[in-house]
């Protein structure tokens, strides 16, 4: 029997098909994976998770960036967070974002598993990273898993509508019901 062995790609490879491609694609270190479409509750949260990114960072030392930001991650691994901060600068033609402290993933209907285990072991590997924050799509709901250095171990907290999510490392508080705003969620609660 034959099988045919594929090699890996390169990061430069998956770049140079990803920017001719009309979908979305991340790079895992061996092949393209499609990204998971949302819905209309997914991206409104995202477009809450940006307003409140950029008032609270606007003038200061970090930037939000996303989702089109790439993040690097184990074995070279290319990942595009719904929204990523760095406070080193970019360079508008860098592909890969350098230093990024906090990452946000918003859950999509079939997102979960990739954004709760994979990714979370993924940037974990990332010295840099303080803070992941995964935010609920159907409901208002935060999971933050944050550390005080690169070495340290995850500690995991779960915040609601009426809790704010504190980012020292930014130096920035969130009220949660932000990212919420003019969602159906926000205005069931």
């Amino acid at each position: 029997m034959n099988i045919a062995l594929r090699r890996p790609w390169t990061q430069e490879q998956f770049f140079d098909w990803a920017e001719a491609q009309d979908e979305r694609y991340e790079f895992d270190g061996f092949q393209p994976v499609a990204m998971t479409g949302g819905n209309a509750g997914h991206s409104v949260v995202i477009r809450g998770l940006h307003r409140a990114l950029d008032a609270c960072l606007r003038r200061g030392p970090c930037q939000p960036l996303g989702p089109d930001a790439g993040l690097e991650t184990v074995n070279q691994a290319v990942r595009y967070p719904d929204a990523l901060v760095t406070c080193t600068k970019a360079h508008g033609s860098d592909r890969l974002v350098p230093g990024v402290v906090a990452v946000f993933e918003v859950l999509s209907p079939n997102s979960g598993r990739v954004d709760r285990i994979d990714k979370l072991r993924e940037y974990r590997m990332v010295p840099s990273i303080r803070r992941y924050v995964i935010l609920e799509h159907a409901g208002v709901g935060v999971t933050v898993h944050e550390r005080a250095n690169g070495d340290d171990p995850w500690t995991t907290t779960a915040l609601t509508a009426d809790d704010i999510l504190s980012m020292p490392e930014i130096g920035i508080e969130v009220p949660v019901a932000e990212f919420y705003e003019d969602t159906d969620a926000a205005a069931e609660g």
